[in-house]
């Protein structure tokens, strides 16, 4: 009977450990490090806010550093190609909204990815209604004082947008086509820069959420005419609804929401989307939320992911039913 080296137990056990190495490594505890969430827009707007706000509880609930990191350009679709190209082990993840998600894949003929494909949709962050906003040097003081100013002028008056195929650019054209109006669309690279060349007045309109306008609204730097949602604002209780100020049936919001690269674990997609749920039910945050005019509504990924594709449907139908294109 031929003898068994004694060294044979030693390398069966190494061998043993290795095999186990990677089991191990999975089941460590997620989030070991900081996660990165990225805004595929400059900061300022909504979309950015929202996203902060978010981190800075996200980091006291895991212990962890969530960063955000800005990556604007094209519509959204620069940063959320990163994040579709990203590892898909949820330490990069992308705060999306209406417009890359659900908007740009029926806008755009062509994309760096495939929308359907490249995301793994977390959790809904807010809903974020939209406001009419103008610069207070616009005589116009309410919307019907605003279309007669703007029908006396064709082609004279532009407005801001966040960028070409973006909610406020479709909300913009929807009120346009409703009103009979002729204002130019100047897109920006995000929400942000929008706002502040209304500020400063080289643009006479914009659409932009109560979100990113509040502040200034407070500074009396902007004047709100209307939003978009069917119904008022509570951040803004005195400004009616578009369809209240005789555009009827006027109804476009926007929203923000957590998506990680396609074939992120279940586990931890179902993981964020629970402490995104629990951080956006507590008082101080929903407050915070409430006072810049954002609507927290937190779910599930698989309520998530009918949504993006429920609008995505709507916005299909509106852009063929009104000749929207991006210029």
């Amino acid at each position: 009977m031929p003898r068994i080296p004694l060294a044979f137990p030693f390398v069966a056990a190494m061998a043993s450990m290795l095999a186990t190495a990677p089991a191990l490594a999975q089941s460590a505890p997620w989030p070991g490090k900081p996660v990165t969430i990225v805004v595929p827009f400059p900061p300022g707007g909504g979309t950015d806010t929202g996203a902060r706000l978010l981190a800075e509880q996200l980091t006291r609930r895991w212990g962890q550093t969530v960063v955000i990191e800005n990556k604007g350009g094209a519509a959204g679709q620069i940063g959320a190609d990163l994040v579709a190209k990203a590892r898909p082990d949820g330490y990069t993840l992308l705060m999306g909204n209406v417009g890359t998600q659900s908007i740009n894949p029926v806008l755009y003929k062509k994309l760096p990815y495939d929308a359907s494909k490249a995301f793994a949709p977390i959790t809904l962050v807010a809903e974020l209604p939209l406001a009419m906003m103008v610069n207070p040097q616009v005589p116009a003081k309410t919307v019907q004082a605003f279309i007669a100013h703007a029908k006396a002028r064709p082609g004279q008056l532009s407005y801001s947008s966040s960028g070409a195929g973006g909610g406020p650019h479709l909300a913009a054209e929807m009120f346009k086509d409703s009103t009979g109006s002729f204002i130019v669309h100047v897109p920006y690279r995000g929400g942000g820069p929008a706002v502040s060349d209304l500020i400063a007045g080289h643009v006479q309109l914009s659409f932009m959420t109560v979100f990113e306008a509040s502040a200034h609204l407070k500074a009396g730097k902007l004047r709100a005419l209307a939003v978009t949602s069917d119904k008022r604002v509570p951040a803004l209780p005195d400004v009616p609804t578009l369809s209240e100020a005789g555009v009827p049936g006027f109804n476009s919001i926007s929203w923000i929401g957590l998506l990680a690269p396609a074939g992120t674990p279940p586990e931890v997609t179902d993981k964020v989307a629970t402490d995104v749920r629990a951080v956006m039910a507590q008082d101080e945050v929903k407050r915070k939320f409430s006072d810049l005019g954002a609507i927290p509504a937190a779910g599930t990924p698989a309520s998530f992911a009918r949504l993006i594709e429920d609008d995505r449907k709507r916005y299909a139908q509106i852009i063929q039913d009104r000749g929207i294109t991006v210029e």
